[in-house]
């Protein structure tokens, strides 16, 4: 029988100001937020080497920078719906984008352009989340409209090369993904399942023995966004719940990391000058949430040098 898992608090590291607020309703607002109109929506959260945090505002085509003194900047706004984000380890920033497919961003001139938009002559469901590899491999989650009616959600490998490799294509709502510490398994979160997968030996074209790595339980929503640490533990953003669980790597929950403001915990970076403090995107209420931890995060491919 599991222990229970340790609380940890949080508090507020940076908030959308009043003058960056939109108060109109878009095209992903009248599907995801019943057309209420949507002053932002965080998610994608991601260090830059100077320790500035980048995350994207998906209604609105956004993309921050927050300093590490937490002001707010506007890099980019253009005609998308920016999900997830990272930044390779060469400086080059990468946005999965649900309305347009994998872009890149030159955060110098703020310029979003295409890379990848389609599979053959097919278009992407709707991108979701990437994570880079330490070989340089991207992970990919295409989730659009899937879930338990339509489990068809799939999780893409892009080699440095170019060579694109659907791993899964069963997934109900595959949404944050990350590696195990050895780069062994891929961790997937099945939103609608309520669950994460794990895929093992990501590098083959084709999974195989995939399963569930841990079962959730608890609100509207179900698990996002996905980080590890140093010690391979899991953190799971829990939407809907309002916290981060934190699990071991053999499945045992860890660590409560709750919310001091909203419900709508979507994604996880680490950062910090020690890695040790954990920043959570809350979509509700515009706010970047911070916690210390115990263990520090695993090192990203975007920070090797």
């Amino acid at each position: 029988m599991f222990a229970p898992p340790q609380i940890i608090a949080t508090e507020v590291f940076a908030e959308v100001p009043a003058s960056l607020h939109r108060h109109t309703s878009t095209g992903w607002t009248e599907t995801n937020r019943a057309g209420v109109a949507t002053k932002s929506f965080l998610e994608g959260p991601s260090f830059d080497r100077e320790g500035n945090l980048y995350v994207v505002d998906i209604p609105h085509g956004r993309i921050f920078r927050i300093s590490p003194f937490g002001k707010f900047d506007v890099v980019a706004e253009y005609d998308g719906e920016p999900n997830g984000l990272k930044i390779h380890r060469d400086g080059r920033i990468f946005v999965a984008d649900y309305k347009n497919g994998l872009m890149r961003l030159d955060p110098a001139t703020g310029a979003v352009t295409p890379m990848l938009e389609r599979r053959r002559s097919e278009r992407f469901k709707g991108l979701n989340d990437l994570f880079f590899g330490a070989n340089g491999d991207l992970y990919f989650t295409d989730q659009g409209e899937t879930g338990l009616h339509d489990p068809t959600g799939r999780v893409y490998r892009l080699t440095p090369e170019g060579r694109l490799d659907c791993l899964v294509g069963t997934v109900p709502s595959p949404n944050g993904l990350v590696m195990d510490r050895d780069e062994k398994a891929l961790f997937v979160a099945a939103t609608r399942g309520n669950c994460v997968w794990r895929l093992p030996n990501p590098w083959e074209a084709n999974s195989a023995k995939v399963g569930v790595f841990v079962q959730l339980s608890g609100g509207p929503g179900g698990p996002d966004g996905l980080a590890l640490d140093d010690a391979g533990n899991l953190a799971v953003a829990h939407f809907g719940l309002g916290c981060v669980w934190v699990f071991t790597p053999h499945g045992e929950p860890l660590y409560r990391v709750n919310s001091c403001r909203g419900r709508l915990t979507t994604n996880i970076a680490y950062g910090g000058p020690d890695r040790r403090t954990m920043f959570i995107t809350e979509s509700d209420s515009g706010c970047v949430l911070r916690a210390e931890m115990p263990v520090p995060g695993k090192l990203m491919y975007s920070h090797q040098s």
